[in-house]
């Protein structure tokens, strides 16, 4: 999920792997795959930005549990 505001000034989490497209018009228009549309005041370049660094943090997080699965795992091996 990526905080966005819309040009209400609301902020709103939407989740990224629904974006679609990111148009600007000149406002940016975030088109969502499951047909909403957000107009948000923030540039595709922002929203680029912060979809990168949650998947980044998602990537981190899922090597982190491989890590500790796999050491849970050796340790029972050698009981």
């Amino acid at each position: 999920m990526i905080k966005v505001t819309d040009v209400g000034g609301n902020e709103k989490y939407i989740n990224c792997d629904l974006i679609e497209r990111i148009e600007v018009t000149p406002d940016t228009l975030l088109i969502l795959s499951n047909g909403h549309n957000f107009m948000v005041t923030e540039s595709p370049e922002e929203l680029i930005e912060r979809i990168a660094a949650f998947k980044n943090r998602c990537y981190k997080y899922k090597d982190m549990l491989d890590l500790t699965e796999s050491r849970d795992q050796d340790q029972h091996q050698y009981k």
